[in-house]
């Protein structure tokens, strides 16, 4: 476990690279914070027990977040403003909190005027608007607060703007109404979300970090991928993993797991800026990893109308493909430079250090059990895993007392319960950033409905593509990674989905594509994620590169690098539906999620999932220029005709006119075979001359 200091320095560096506060635990500041991100985190429990109105579950969860904001972070980046919250800051604070909860308090007037809205209504409506703005730009920066002006003066001058993008324009009444006063706007679909699914999971997360979960990931990854050739590197991987399954940040992600395994690898040979790399681009993947997924996959759920479970399945293969071609990529690494593995004997034995922690996965299995297997609501599921993981929370220390027969004590106890209650401070702090950028996604979403900017975007992008789909599918991604520069995965996601998944799926049918529109929206979810580790914003990468002490662009390169396997993954199952094991929509309404045909069949399964891994492997051989030794240009060529092969075949097997799709799989493994065999040859001559 880590001790006190370790997880203070931990604390102080996110702290550092996410822009917020970090009070001495001696203040009335740290305290003040503490108590709303308890009481906030007791609220979404409650409303799991007593839900209420869902206005009123919108506007006080938003009403906990904007009080967050302004308590966590400064109006500026001074050093004297973030040692203490000042008057200002109060002030404003106030201010946002009572009218966020006019949603709350005129609710049943609200609705009775609709459309009619008073004095009253347009100024509270502004001063909403003008503190989640502001909100906005102190916990994320400029760019999503930037982009939500930019629309809301889109909505208002649209009459005077060039013929292309003009439109009628609404007045004042009309835009606070939409973006205030009903749920179309800043407590629309995407804030709903958040205060009713994407807290619990982040609470989940946060209590099981706090529990001990996170150090024990480290300690059996460390333990049983440290003896192999780049051991640290692989373990920094599988921790990143499955520390993101909980986290979905990709921040503390980097810290938490970064801070353990970026200095083993030093020491065992990788330079700085690579092992900072490979720490970025394994915690910048944890957000694809299942069930939190960067608190994306709920919106996306509650967007398309599936089941999260549903988002969960399509995931599984592109996320675990990911993460096994870069076991490949730190493998390669390690035998590029002959970077060798721990002594097994400094490592101990991995089987009791399992079994020690092995109470940490139970909370985590009986999650999936209820969601999938009982198919229980994401929101009822996440709370009885809560209930659950702090009863183990309590009784977990005096149980270990209890087996290495010492005396258990009441301050032994109540330890526990000081985990559950700073785990649900966690919870809450972690939330403050989602919160605000749903609000001001929400203003982006509002604005596209009630302009219809989509049909303007879609005749633009149309017309810069030449009407063809990897045109389209490049353009949304370029603009992916630009906001994702600047925005969270969550605002971007739902930004690119509300503006670019439409226009995707209109094209794909134009060019003869018929998707599933899941597809489009996981396409620019991938990219979004991306842009955490893309030059020269990418704030993972100056997390990693500040505890490697290397250069944070260097790093960012590096990382990006790697990383060009998750890019390739959007456009194979953009073309290849069953890499989300989607083996066909209904031709007349590819979007129904009802009539999709998903893929059941273990072996086929076994199949697509197969064929993706070794698919990626190929990619990452001819970017890496090596599979057993030094790759030639022919070897090249030949690890890239592969990947279609194995990751397109029903799409190489219509264009090759080829009888079956086994078939292509067959040329696929018969041309990476070929190739495989050629290099142990060329690899056992490289050693003969060397012995």
């Amino acid at each position: 476990m880590k001790t006190l200091e370790e997880r203070l320095d931990d604390a102080k560096l996110i702290s550092e690279f996410e822009g917020h506060r970090d009070f001495e635990s001696n203040t009335w500041q740290y305290w003040f914070v503490a108590a709303v991100a308890f009481c906030w985190s007791l609220y979404q429990l409650y409303i799991v027990i007593d839900p209420g109105n869902s206005a009123h579950v919108r506007a006080i969860h938003l009403a906990f977040g904007i009080a967050l904001a302004f308590a966590m972070h400064a109006i500026s980046k001074s050093p004297k403003l973030k040692s203490t919250i000042t008057w200002y800051d109060f002030a404003i604070m106030l201010v946002g909190v009572a009218a966020i909860l006019y949603q709350w308090y005129a609710y049943k007037d609200l609705a009775m005027r609709s459309g009619a809205w008073t004095q009253t209504d347009i100024i509270v409506g502004i001063a909403t608007i003008l503190v989640v703005l502001e909100a906005s730009r102190r916990v994320m920066g400029l760019p999503l607060m930037l982009a939500a002006v930019v629309f809301l003066l889109y909505d208002y001058f649209g009459p005077y703007l060039p013929d292309m993008i003009a439109h009628k324009g609404a007045s004042i009444n009309k835009i606070m109404g939409q973006m205030v006063l009903t749920t179309e706007g800043i407590f629309g679909v995407p804030l709903g979300v958040s205060a009713s699914f994407v807290f619990l999971f982040v609470l989940f997360g946060s209590l099981l970090d706090r529990a001990g979960a996170g150090e024990y990931f480290i300690k059996v990854s460390y333990t049983i991928l440290g003896r192999y050739d780049g051991g640290p590197a692989k373990a920094a991987v599988a921790a990143s993993g499955m520390f993101g399954m909980i986290s979905g940040s990709s921040i503390a992600n980097t810290v938490t797991v970064g801070t353990f395994t970026i200095p083993l690898m030093k020491r065992l040979g990788f330079s700085a800026h690579k092992a900072a790399a490979v720490e970025t681009a394994a915690s910048v993947n944890g957000q694809l990893m299942p069930p939190i997924m960067g608190a994306a996959a709920f919106i996306m759920a509650e967007f398309l109308g599936l089941d999260y479970t549903d988002i969960v399945f399509a995931a599984f293969i592109p996320a675990f493909t990911c993460y096994a071609a870069l076991f490949y990529i730190v493998h390669i690494e390690a035998k590029k430079h002959g970077l060798k593995g721990e002594d097994p004997s400094v490592l101990g034995r991995t089987w009791p250090i399992f079994i020690r922690g092995i109470h940490y996965l139970i909370p985590i299995f009986f999650l999936i059990y209820t969601l999938i297997v009982l198919k229980q609501s994401a929101q009822s599921a996440a709370f009885s895993a809560i209930m659950f993981l702090m009863i183990i929370m309590v009784v977990q220390k005096p149980f270990k007392a209890f087996l290495n027969k010492e005396k258990i004590t009441l301050p032994l106890i109540f330890e526990g319960f000081a985990d559950i209650g700073n785990g649900m401070v966690m919870g809450g702090k972690n939330m403050v950033s989602i919160a605000a950028a749903t609000a001001v996604a929400g203003i982006i979403v509002g604005s596209v409905t009630l302009t219809g900017i989509g049909l303007v975007l879609a005749e633009v992008i149309d017309n810069l593509s030449g009407g063809y789909i990897l045109g389209v599918l490049f353009l949304t991604m370029f603009v992916s990674l630009v906001l994702g520069m600047g925005l969270p995965t969550t605002a971007n996601y739902i930004v690119m989905a509300s503006l670019t998944a439409p226009i995707i799926m209109e094209l794909a049918a134009n060019n003869g594509y018929l998707i599933p529109v899941i597809a489009a929206h996981m396409f620019v979810f991938y990219f979004g994620i991306l842009a955490d580790d893309t030059p020269p914003v990418g704030m993972a990468a100056y997390a990693a590169a500040a505890i490697a002490k290397s250069d944070p662009i260097v790093t960012g390169w590096q990382s990006f690098i790697y990383d060009m396997r998750t890019a390739l993954l959007p456009y194979m199952f953009f073309f290849n539906n069953e890499l989300l094991l989607i083996g066909g929509v209904d031709p007349s309404d590819p979007n129904n999620a009802s009539k999709w045909l998903w893929i059941t069949n273990p072996f086929e399964i076994a199949l697509i999932f197969g064929g993706a891994v070794l698919g990626m492997f190929a990619f990452t051989s001819a970017t890496q220029s090596f599979v057993l030794t030094k790759i030639n240009t022919i070897e090249r060529i030949g690890l890239i005709v592969v990947i279609p092969f194995l990751m397109l075949p029903k799409l190489m097997a219509t264009k090759l006119g080829l009888p079956s799709h086994y078939i292509a799989y067959v040329i696929g493994l018969g041309i990476y075979g070929f190739i495989y065999f050629g290099q142990r040859i060329k690899y056992k001559k490289q050693q003969l001359a060397l012995a």
